[in-house]
């Protein structure tokens, strides 16, 4: 036990190095503070340069094409003009109430020059790609799509911000440019999510990830079973223990404090090696580096708890997550929201409410008026009065102001892109003794689209395992992983193998070598599941099967010389079969002295044995011994069968088996003898078949290619040219055929022959009028479909409105598929309804051309 007066001590020499440590740190940090003077911009660019990643492309913003953008991109409405001027407004309140915080992101410039709330930036799109429904979906496709730009000043926001599809356009961007296109998607696909300007570390911001573990690497956490102890009243009671506890509990004491006191001198020597390769080292930066991100609020999307989600890396974090350190303000599609909690923790402390005035200051306040940040007339005094008169606004303009819609172009993007990812197709990613590196389809020639290389060292140098993963093969190979140091080759497939391989283990495709085989059981007639081969043995694994069978072992010995004679079969120099051992499952229906649980063949020794399934109540179970007949014995006889030749012993009590049935049994089981050997060599002959094929299947590697994807798919390409051009071909054929197309005007008139001017007119003007109808009656089919499309997708939105909280992600995954599919209708119908309005008209005029010049009517009403 140690004195009070000792405790007393410790403690203070421990204050004592933790404020020597604290005010080490202040001087360390003290030539690293940036100002706005002119004798620290040396010192702020230094600081920038030395926290700008060297291994990202330099990209010449400047020099991007805008002349192409809309209007909205180069120009401010009348309403966002005004939020402008409500924006400066809150943020002259803002630094007036907070004036050692740093200046808010509200109104950057856009690609064009003009400066744009950030609010109206978020673009809400739902993309047509099911795997873009999920937010893991959203946020892998963002992080690869898009390659990473470090901020210009890692300290302070960016003074621009494009739009999405600016940023989609070129596949670059800064942490705010991630954040901002990841949450227009997350808001489109229905998930309540925000844009976030805070502090991280600087991992976090530089994209960093040599220190983490890779994804691919983690094991999911393991939830501990409670294990239920059966009490037994007949278990034997274990004797007193006579020792003293409390001289137990003394020597357990010393020698837990010889042990903390060993392992506190082993940290203290590794401390200084822990630190240099384990950790990041201390960062002069720490808590100033500016970094986005975004944030999911739970609710929507029955979303359980909330978190967030770093757009570099598409992973989600714990809002406790160490690696934030501060939240500056939050913002999506409708609002914006400035955090008024203290930081002080990161934000472990925070809480997300938005509706929460004291802890979120809201920008525009729930009736669309801005929130007032003066609580009372004495903060108002201490302002000057040129500053009142410009803050003095009326209450009843801001009130009615609403949020203006996005200036954003809806984002866009087609299947090559999305099916592409990467930029340039590849992406390398290095974590902590890992490296991910991702392609997209059909860049390799194999098919690989993904590989992790796992290394033993962190400086990478030795290589420990690679996983590499596939798709599109012929051969449905979709994994492989290969351990360097064994040499070892495991390969899995998806069902649809030529030999319906699940999984495959080698060393060498060759035969006669160390290889495991699963295979998807339900697709083989023989229920075979798993084959285990090397030199001289292989083991069968069975599900399934009707005769209980699902184990066969096979022993080979060692082939003879080998001798080529005419006539010779291939497989005459096969390995001989030592022994097969068969074993069963229990068979219900027959009596446990009747199942046989295993059965060997010692073919070399001539002698069969059968050990039966064990009898209830038994400890053991029955057994035969077969010896065969040697070859010349006269068979057919009860005589031949000796008592010799077979030893029994019967489990329990029971008649003594004739000889004449046992000799019946030992014919039987040499005739059941040859089919083992049969499937046995079929075996061999599968396991020379599969190895022949995979080494042909990886030395030609065949993609498969959808007959939808015209574009690589030449077979199909070729077929569609043909039918194109074959149709072409009888549709100029049929141009001479027409039809006359007064036809059924001069059945009308009942004169097929000449014509009166009265007749003539008539006709003329019945031919007009039933291609107007026709028009029209085609014009109000479309409209009243297009009706009836927008009527049902108003009743859909409703419907959701209503719903959205009670409705699973399944349904809800349902619901948006379908509502997908009524937006594109409506979108078709009004292409197709704009079509026909325009050209109706020219139809009319066409038609009246054509009548004008048929000579039918030249005779009686000229060229008029």
């Amino acid at each position: 036990v140690v004195p009070a007066g000792g405790r007393m001590e410790v403690l203070e020499e421990r204050e004592e190095e933790e404020w020597e440590e604290e005010e080490q740190r202040e001087e360390e940090l003290k030539p690293l503070e940036i100002s706005d003077k002119p004798e620290d911009l040396e010192t702020k660019e230094s600081v920038e340069q030395a926290c700008v990643p060297s291994d990202v492309p330099d990209f010449d913003w400047s020099s991007i094409d805008t002349s192409q953008l809309p209007s909205s991109y180069k120009t401010n409405s009348p309403n966002e003009e005004k939020l402008l001027h409500i924006a400066a407004h809150f943020l002259q309140q803002y630094t007036h109430i907070c004036p050692d915080r740093k200046p808010l992101f509200l109104h950057p410039v856009n690609e064009c020059g003009v400066e744009k709330f950030v609010s109206t930036t978020v673009r809400p799109t739902l993309l047509p790609y099911t795997e873009l429904y999920h937010w893991d979906g959203c946020a892998s496709f963002v992080s690869d799509y898009l390659i990473m730009e470090p901020l210009k000043s890692p300290i302070t926001p960016p003074s621009s911000l494009y739009s999405p599809t600016t940023i989609l356009k070129y596949q670059r961007g800064n942490c705010f440019d991630f954040s901002v296109l990841l949450c227009s998607m997350l808001i489109g696909a229905g998930y309540d999510a925000y844009c976030v300007h805070g502090y991280a570390t600087r991992e976090m911001c530089t994209l960093d990830e040599t220190l983490e573990v890779c994804p691919l690497l983690r094991k999911p956490q393991e939830v501990p079973k409670e294990e239920i102890k059966k009490s037994n009243k007949y278990r034997i009671k274990s004797p007193p223990d006579l020792q003293s506890k409390f001289e137990l509990q003394q020597k357990a004491k010393k020698a837990k404090k010889a042990e903390t006191e060993a392992a506190q001198k082993d940290e203290e020597r590794g401390e200084e090696k822990v630190t240099e390769v384990g950790k990041p080292k201390r960062d002069p930066l720490h808590g100033l580096r500016v970094h986005a991100w975004v944030l999911v609020l739970s609710g929507k999307r029955e979303v359980p708890e909330t978190f967030f989600i770093n757009p570099f890396t598409g992973n989600s974090h714990g809002t406790t997550d160490e690696q934030f350190l501060g939240i500056e303000s939050i913002w999506n599609h409708r609002n914006y929201w400035v955090n008024m909690q203290d930081c002080w923790n990161g934000c472990k402390d925070l809480i997300f409410d938005l509706s929460d005035n004291i802890r979120w200051e809201v920008m525009l306040s729930g009736g669309d008026k801005p929130h007032q940040l003066l609580p009372d007339a004495e903060e108002k005094n201490e302002l000057p009065d040129n500053d009142m008169d410009d803050v003095q606004e009326p209450e009843d303009e801001n009130r009615s102001f609403d949020m203006p819609p996005s200036w954003v172009d809806p984002i866009q993007i087609s299947p090559r892109e999305f099916e592409t990812r990467c930029c340039q197709g590849t992406k390398a990613t290095l974590y902590k003794k890992a490296k991910l590196e991702k392609w997209a389809p059909y860049l390799n020639e194999n098919g690989l689209v993904k590989r992790l290389t796992v290394y033993a060292d962190t400086e990478c140098s030795e290589v420990v395992e690679v996983k590499e993963w596939f798709k599109n093969r012929e051969d449905m190979l979709d994994l492989r992983e290969v351990n360097k140091r064994t040499q070892l080759i495991t390969d899995y497939f998806s069902p649809g193998h030529h030999f319906h391989l699940k999984a495959h283990t080698y060393v060498l495709l060759e035969p006669e070598t160390e290889n495991t085989m699963e295979f998807y059981n339900e697709a083989r007639v023989d229920g075979l599941q798993k084959r285990v081969q090397s030199a001289m043995e292989m083991t069968e694994y069975f599900v399934g099967r009707d005769d209980f069978l699902h184990v066969r072992y096979t022993e080979f010995g060692k082939r003879g010389k080998k001798v080529h004679l005419a006539g010779m079969r291939a497989d005459a120099n096969a390995r001989p079969i030592v022994q097969i051992k068969e074993c069963f499952h229990r068979n219900p229906e027959k009596p446990a002295d009747e199942d046989v649980a295993e059965r060997i063949f010692l073919i070399t020794d001539e002698m069969i044995h059968l050990t039966y399934h064990l009898k209830d109540n038994y400890l053991t179970a029955s057994q035969k011994d077969f010896f065969k007949i040697p070859e010349g014995e006269i068979r057919g006889s009860e005589d031949v069968m000796t008592p010799d030749m077979c030893i029994t012993y019967q489990a329990g009590f029971s008649k003594e088996e004739k000889l004449v049935h046992l000799y019946k049994m030992l014919q039987e089981l040499i005739e059941v003898e040859k089919q083992p050997k049969e499937q046995v060599r079929r075996s061999e002959a599968e396991v020379l078949n599969i190895l022949k094929t995979r080494k042909n299947e990886e030395n030609s590697v065949k993609l498969l290619v959808s007959i939808y994807d015209t574009e690589r798919n030449e077979k199909r390409r070729q077929e569609y040219e043909a039918m194109k051009n074959t149709r072409e071909d009888e549709l100029l054929g049929q141009e001479g055929q027409d039809l006359d197309y007064l036809a059924p005007f001069l059945i009308q008139i009942g004169n097929t022959g000449k014509m009166t001017k009265a007749q003539a007119l008539r006709l003329r003007n019945d031919c007009l009028a039933d291609l107007k109808r026709r028009l029209v009656n085609k014009a109000n089919i479309i409209q009243a479909r297009f009706d009836k499309a927008v009527e049902e997708l108003q009743k859909k939105d409703e419907w959701f409105q209503e719903n959205q909280d009670q409705l699973s992600a399944e349904e809800e995954e349902e619901f948006l598929a379908r509502y997908s599919e009524t937006t594109f209708l409506i979108h078709i119908l009004s292409l197709r309804l704009k079509r026909e309005k325009e050209t109706a008209p020219q139809k009319y005029l066409a038609l009246e051309e054509k009548l004008r010049k048929d000579p039918r009517f030249t005779e009686h009403l000229g060229h008029t």
